[in-house]
């Protein structure tokens, strides 16, 4: 008979006894698992994490260190799609990552996990949906959903109830207002907000407070203006913003993202040519 699988659970950790740890779980150093948690057989906690009050852990995750998780938070279920057929998928979370109440995160469809980076705060009922890959540094407020196969970039803000369609981007440093509804990709550095999303300028107080000083932030206005505000074609509008500041690497990584868009971007209306 094989040997029965049991957690490995260090002794460091504190562990509710009306918790559920499912044999073959792991557990590292110094973790906190709270009342009536359940965690699957396949979860991989790292040290240091707070595993709150009912919080559901499951599916193959792998878990950094020093991450929070609160009560009713769903982590690593199987996605929200037709013909699941139960499949166990994949997640990665990095370290010191907050999961606020009944935020729910979903497992890959394959073999390439759900990924979040590293120092996110997920705020009351967001959701990542399955295949998403969330970087670093991001803050999605409450009841803000990303859909499958999104891609967030580092240090974007994402506002409460956006929903962020299927397999669209968002940029890094881009603030997406309150209600929004997104249907194309936001370019890095970009404020947009409305229903269909619009852009409204650049999102200049979360650059000055992410330390970009005057030279910077003129030249992503130039090229602003070069690449939403002016005529000719998409060609012609990067070639004239990697022009008019081919120094600046915020410039350089604009015009990148705009030119991998598969989705589209989401566009300005010509009213708002003052706005950045």
């Amino acid at each position: 008979m094989p040997e029965p699988r049991v957690p490995a659970m260090d002794p460091s950790s504190d562990i509710h006894p009306t918790a559920v740890i499912e044999p073959g779980a792991v557990i590292g150093p110094g973790c906190r698992i709270g009342a009536y948690a359940y965690l699957g057989a396949e979860v991989v906690l790292a040290e240091a994490n707070v595993v709150g009050p009912h919080v559901v852990i499951e599916g193959r995750s792998r878990i950094g260190r020093g991450n929070r998780f609160l009560q009713f938070a769903s982590i690593g279920a199987g996605p929200q799609r037709d013909g699941w057929a139960g499949e166990v998928g994949r997640l990665e979370i990095g370290a010191d990552n907050v999961f606020r109440e009944q935020v729910t995160v979903n497992a890959s469809t394959g073999e390439a996990p759900t990924r979040i980076g590293d120092r996110n705060l997920l705020m009351t009922g967001a959701h990542v949906g399955h295949d998403v890959q969330l970087g670093s540094d991001i803050r999605m407020a409450n009841g803000a959903t990303l859909g499958g196969h999104v891609q967030v970039e580092d240090f974007a803000w994402i506002s409460g109830l956006c929903a962020v369609h299927q397999t669209c981007r968002i940029g890094t440093h881009a603030f997406v207002a309150g209600g929004a509804m997104v249907v194309q990709d936001v370019p890095p550095y970009c404020l947009v907000q409305g229903d269909r999303a619009r852009l409204a300028g650049l999102n200049t107080t979360g650059l000055k407070r992410a330390g970009l000083g005057h030279p910077e932030l003129a030249a992503l206005r130039r090229a602003y203006r070069a690449l939403f505000l002016r005529g000719g074609t998409l060609a012609e509008r990067i070639a004239a913003a990697r022009t008019g500041s081919p120094e600046s690497p915020e410039v350089r990584r604009l015009a990148d993202f705009l030119e991998s868009a598969a989705r589209g971007v989401i566009s300005a209306r010509r009213r708002h040519a003052l706005a950045a």
